[in-house]
């Protein structure tokens, strides 16, 4: 049979970045600690392609996802990402032609939360891994990888708030004294979505849970599945009582890591973004940033 894949292109003869498949669904079941949690993942897998070739053997990655992902049912891994670096350095076995392999994955994770003891239930969040293979001198991989999470919660808005304290206190003149002045303000609200990865070197772990921690921690307030009417107030109280720009938020988030983790080495690279989907703008606000636990330790931390 004629491998068309292997043939050389028409046209264009361009080493290609990244050809694979993505949008695979697979249950991954991970082990961490004396907690086993069988996830809902989706993956996405691919390698470069050289000059050369037509066209990527695209069979084999999902081979290769099936063959390891499969066997966890019996034999967990220790993490989502572990999972994406066994998967990464497997593409490169498969596929002899590529010099890099990158694999990604998201899922859907679970914890107890509430806004009470008594109204705690399952709130759902997004667990990221990331891992990469590339070949290096012989038969030498080098392997990267990183870990994350994305929080949903809420944001208020500083300018509208102070903008509507003003206002209120020009048009109820008996209103001005300092009692309003510290009130929290009306303001318009924001769903924000926060995402917060970690670049691993080998000897570091980090738990997600964490990572979901140090989210709410920047957001205006967590936001809850389960709130009654006094619950209600309370979430918003709460997000007035801490307004913030996206900017606050990603600000917020880097500068309280160093103190959140403390092992965690200065070589380590975080990655956040975060998005507020505004409610009275017809378009949603974003802020990223790109930086090291050594660089975030040397401007101060917390």
């Amino acid at each position: 049979m004629k491998d068309v894949h292997a043939m050389a292109p028409a046209r264009g003869r361009l080493t290609l970045r990244s050809v694979g498949v993505s949008g695979i669904r697979k249950p991954i079941t991970v082990r961490r600690g004396d907690r086993a949690n069988t996830l809902a993942a989706t993956f996405e897998v691919s390698v470069d392609l050289p000059s050369s070739r037509k066209g990527s053997d695209l069979s084999r990655n999902a081979e290769v996802l099936a063959e390891i992902v499969d066997r966890t049912a019996e034999q967990p891994v220790p993490s989502l990402e572990s999972a994406c670096s066994s998967i990464a350095r497997e593409l490169l076995v498969r596929h002899a032609y590529a010099s890099e392999a990158m694999v990604s994955a998201s899922a859907e994770y679970f914890l107890r939360r509430g806004i009470s003891e008594a109204k705690r239930s399952f709130e759902d969040y997004l667990l990221l891994a990331e891992a990469s293979a590339a070949r290096r001198r012989g038969t030498e991989v080098e392997l990267r990888r990183a870990v994350g999470a994305e929080a949903v919660g809420m944001t208020a808005c500083p300018c509208a708030m102070e903008t509507c304290r003003e206002r209120l206190m020009e048009e109820y003149p008996a209103l001005r004294d300092a009692s309003l002045a510290s009130l929290p303000m009306i303001s318009h609200n924001q769903r924000n979505r926060t995402r917060l990865l970690f670049e691993l070197d080998d000897a570091t772990e980090v738990e997600v849970d964490e990572l979901i921690a140090a989210i709410e921690a920047a957001q205006s307030s967590p936001t809850y599945a389960i709130l009654k009417r006094g619950d209600e107030g309370q979430v918003v109280l709460d997000a007035h009582r801490r307004p913030k720009f996206v900017e606050d938020v990603l600000r917020d988030l880097l500068a309280g890591l160093p103190t959140a983790f403390p092992r965690v080495p200065d070589s380590v690279v975080v990655r956040a973004s975060t998005v507020s989907e505004e409610s009275i703008h017809k378009y949603d606000v974003k802020a990223a940033h790109r930086v090291s636990f050594g660089e975030l330790r040397r401007s101060g931390g917390a």
